[in-house]
């Protein structure tokens, strides 16, 4: 049974970074799998994510330049590194896996809206 668990949240200045990593179990390789968040009063949006076929990485353009997606296969963990953390940055930030033929057709859209997400961790930027 796929479990997808976040960590890494927490509260952090303007200009800082974190990084949130996401453990999986139940895994299947021919899964997309990315990062969603929703901030307060808006809908969820797809950050970032990697295709099964090719591993090739998708980057929102809210966050490209900023935040990088890899992945540990050993250790059945995607990490996110955000870096130059900004207030608009501001969500809860979900851990998605979606079926490739999904993600090939919608891309992040589609992990936003047709995935399955983790519980999600709160990342908070302010001063």
């Amino acid at each position: 049974q796929l479990r997808l668990v976040e960590s890494g949240g927490g509260l952090v200045q303007p200009g800082q970074s974190l990084r949130l990593a996401c453990t999986v179990s139940g895994f299947a390789l021919d899964y997309a799998i990315g990062w969603v968040r929703r901030a307060p009063g808006k809908e969820r949006e797809g950050i970032s994510g990697i295709d099964a076929r090719d591993g090739s990485l998708l980057y929102s353009d809210s966050v490209k330049g900023r935040f990088t997606i890899s992945r540990d296969n050993a250790k059945n963990i995607v990490y996110l590194q955000m870096n130059s953390l900004n207030p608009d940055d501001t969500a809860v930030y979900y851990c998605a896996i979606g079926a490739q033929s999904m993600y090939a057709k919608f891309g992040l859209r589609g992990l936003a809206n047709f995935g399955s997400w983790g519980r999600g961790t709160q990342v908070t930027v302010s001063s």
